[in-house]
């Protein structure tokens, strides 16, 4: 009974929430060969494929550690779209240009890739935001998520005024930025 419940999707995603890593470790066999083909057919070598599968494995797994993540896919195509998004910035990075070639049974979910590259993405601005610090995570919400102006800012940080805020929120968005980038 309880070796059948773990076969099926929601379970899985219950239990690499719960750090399973039994699953963690089926799941990695499971759909790794799906990414090894991608990479292989798309100019790349196993090693490559290995490094992409992690990252996308790691963004898997800290979207499922955040309480308000919704899985919206499956998580085999989880991995395939994000994977190909990672591997089509190495070869951007690399300069090589190419038309993907996809695994055939996941063009219909190329299109997903859109919200799940999001989603990963809003994962990062927030593990970055979390590294911040104070004050430069609450000037920031206050001025993207609260929308209050520079005036309003300033007076709740205690700065002389708005121009002295502003040119804290602009360090404090660069710093951001550059946490970003290291997450990435």
């Amino acid at each position: 009974m309880k070796k059948t419940a773990l076969f099926n999707e929601e379970s899985f995603v219950k239990a690499l929430r719960e750090n399973n890593e039994a699953v963690m470790s089926r799941i990695y066999k499971l759909y790794f060969p799906m990414v090894l083909h991608l990479v292989l057919v798309n100019s790349g070598t196993e090693d490559e494929a290995k490094d992409i599968y992690q990252e996308a494995f790691i963004v898997l797994y800290e979207s499922l550690q955040r309480p308000d993540f919704q899985l919206r896919c499956s998580i085999k195509t989880f991995l395939y779209s994000v994977s190909r998004n990672h591997w089509l910035k190495r070869l951007q990075a690399k300069k090589i240009k190419t038309d993907l070639k996809d695994v055939e049974e996941f063009i219909p979910f190329v299109e997903d890739s859109v919200s799940i590259e999001n989603e990963a993405r809003l994962v990062t601005i927030e593990a970055a935001m979390q590294r911040l610090g104070e004050p430069c995570r609450t000037i920031l919400e206050d001025y993207y998520l609260n929308e209050m102006s520079m005036a309003d800012i300033a007076e709740k940080m205690g700065y002389t005024n708005a121009d002295n805020a502003k040119t804290q929120k602009y360090k404090c968005f660069n710093r951001l930025k550059r946490l970003i980038e290291e997450l990435k």
